[in-house]
């Protein structure tokens, strides 16, 4: 018999999503909850939408929320690093190509 560990992420009282591992429900959750302060943020406003617009809008921006930090300038964008080519040294090649390079002797022997 197999034995499965599921994390089932629950809002009132209703099943919103399974997981196999605690970290992907624990981030699903976190975002749900932060999804949920934003749609009351929205509902407070002054703004004129709905209310499924108001909790799709939430939910997209929990969901990007780093590229939201970014927008408001509270977090600086990740730079990609390219990797860095060391330059050849022309010296340093030549000396491992004579450390390689077998003596004639040692050729003339294994023939």
């Amino acid at each position: 018999m197999a034995v499965e560990s599921r994390f089932v992420v629950i809002r009132n009282g209703v099943e919103v999503e399974t997981f196999m591992d605690k970290k992907a429900a624990d981030e699903y959750d976190k975002m749900l909850d932060m999804a949920d302060n934003l749609t009351a943020m929205l509902a407070n406003s002054t703004l004129e939408i709905t209310e499924s617009l108001a909790e799709e809008l939430s939910i997209f921006l929990a969901q990007n929320r780093e590229n939201v930090l970014i927008a408001l300038q509270a977090k600086k964008a990740k730079v990609e690093k390219k990797p860095v080519k060391a330059k050849a040294n022309v010296a340093n090649i030549a000396e491992q190509d004579k450390k390689t390079v077998a003596p004639k002797e040692q050729l003339n022997q294994a023939s």
